[in-house]
């Protein structure tokens, strides 16, 4: 079926057929052992679109042991074959592009562009780990003596992925498919308000050839299947994108069985611009680094730090545009799409409205809002917050949501003050004209990734993760595959 009869089926009928509905365990679709169901609703109408199997740990043990004699069997599957399989799995999504699209788009609440672009980037993510798979060599070792020494890279073993709600395609590829590539099997625990996109991705990995067991996906609540997950002492390695607080809260579950950790956590990140950057560059940058997804990135540009002589025509400019924004319904393709929940959409009003009786300036947006061609929907208007204090909340805590702060600097000193006066670290940004200034900021403001004059360079071939309290470890780039091998050094006596 075309994209447009998805679209118009689901409109017509308020349901799309053929939505997987169970577990997918051992290579195949399982109901929950209690026979409970959650409801998913349409972020942009509000409304429930479909139902999906509630898990338990009872079913989290299941997944484990599929998973555990899935590992027996891939990781001696020869490197070249598991090429072959991540590579048919990149067909496969490139070909059911569209579907996998639309029920991204309805699942989560953003734009049907912004799905097609998970779906793409997430095909490319098995296509770069593909090219890894046969390439994880070992090295040979001088000892300066007759003995033979080698290492060796060995998969860790079972793996477990909890994935959050704002990417559910490409954040649950971008940590299965380096496991994959490595020899692992994969436990995936998808958000409760995103299942089915992996449940999808893990059918259509079968069908690409992996063998059953290997990837396995239980849906359900985190208290209810995802901490079960993370306790399991056969999980070898937990990768986890997420808040701050939960992430303690992982990183607490695994301590007892001294399970590695990957954690993706919050971010508060700085788009840097000084006095000789372009203002046109500069509004346009930030308008999407912030009201891309509705703001709901990791790693967005939340602030935007700027010099005193830029600030008036940059906010102009921003002001315009961000006003003239078209926002709704993800399947029509406006500019921004819906908040992923009612509760985010409450939670970011919360923090506007606490800043509004502060008495900081709001520029434009400021309020909850729904669809203007229905009234339906969990929407919040774009909206931007100026002149803030280094230690106003809108400054130190994240909002996930399409909700600029801007701070103001008169001097270098001061602009890396501003960008590393948080207490994450996971991006920035940098505009000027200036390449010592930008190499100088780049190394000296303390974030996992800094890009220069395009706040969203970059790509999968460069790792991604934070410092500080974004949390720990990297994922894509070849440092993405680091998490799941260990090193085995061997000595030979002769």
């Amino acid at each position: 079926m075309s994209v447009d009869a998805l679209i118009s089926t689901y409109f017509a009928n308020g349901r799309l057929s053929d939505l997987p509905r169970d577990h997918f365990i051992d290579g195949r679709f399982v109901p929950a052992e209690t026979g409970n169901r959650m409801e998913s609703f349409d972020p942009g109408r509000a409304t429930v679109f479909g139902d999906f199997a509630a898990g338990t740990a009872v079913d989290v043990d299941r997944a484990v042991s599929s998973a555990v004699a899935g590992f027996a069997i891939w990781r001696d599957t020869a490197p070249a074959t598991r090429c072959a399989v991540l590579m048919e799995a990149a067909r496969l999504m490139r070909a059911e592009a569209d579907w996998l699209a639309v029920v991204e788009s309805l699942d989560s609440g953003k734009t049907l562009a912004e799905a097609y672009g998970d779906v793409q980037g997430s095909a490319r993510l098995f296509e770069y780990y593909a090219g890894a798979a046969d390439k994880l060599d070992g090295r040979s070792v001088n000892l300066g003596n007759d003995n033979a020494a080698f290492t060796l890279r060995e998969p860790v073993g079972v793996t477990a992925h909890i994935v959050p709600w704002n990417y559910p395609s490409s954040t649950l590829v971008r940590g299965i498919a380096p496991a994959l590539a490595a020899g692992c099997s994969a436990v995936v625990k998808p958000a409760e308000t995103t299942p089915y996109t992996a449940l999808m991705i893990a059918e259509l990995l079968i069908r690409a050839g992996l063998p059953a067991g290997v990837v396995n996906v239980v849906t359900g609540t985190g208290p209810e299947a995802g901490a079960p997950l993370v306790r399991d002492p056969r999980v070898r390695h937990v990768t986890f994108t997420g808040s701050v607080q939960t992430g303690v809260g992982v990183m607490q579950a695994v301590a007892p069985n001294v399970t590695g950790l990957t954690l993706e956590l919050g971010g508060k990140s700085p788009l840097v611009a000084f006095a000789d950057a372009d203002a046109e560059k500069v509004a346009e940058g930030a308008l999407w680094a912030i009201f891309s997804n509705a703001g709901q990135i990791c790693s967005a540009g939340s602030r935007l730090v700027i010099h005193r002589d830029l600030h008036a025509q940059v906010l102009e400019r921003l002001v315009q545009k961000a006003t003239a924004l078209r926002f709704g319904h993800g399947l029509h393709n406006p500019d921004m799409g819906a908040l992923n929940s009612e509760r985010h959409q409450a939670a970011i009003s919360g923090h506007v409205e606490r800043a509004r009786i502060r008495g900081v300036e709001i520029l434009c947006g400021g309020q909850a809002t729904t669809d203007p061609a229905t009234g339906k929907g969990w929407f919040f208007e774009p909206t931007i917050l100026d002149a803030l204090s280094a230690d106003d909340p809108a400054i130190q805590q994240e909002i996930f949501g399409p909700v600029l702060g801007v701070q103001v600097f008169d001097d270098e000193d001061e602009a890396l003050a501003l960008a590393n006066g948080t207490e994450f670290a996971l991006a920035a940004g940098i505009y000027t004209k200036d390449i010592s200034t930008a190499l100088r900021m780049a190394r000296r403001i303390d974030a996992g990734q800094v890009t220069v004059n395009d706040y969203w360079a970059g790509g999968i071939e460069l790792p991604f993760g934070g410092n500080r309290k974004s949390g720990f470890g990297r994922e894509k780039g070849l440092e993405g595959v680091d998490a799941y091998t260990r090193a085995k050094a061997i000595t030979l006596a002769v």
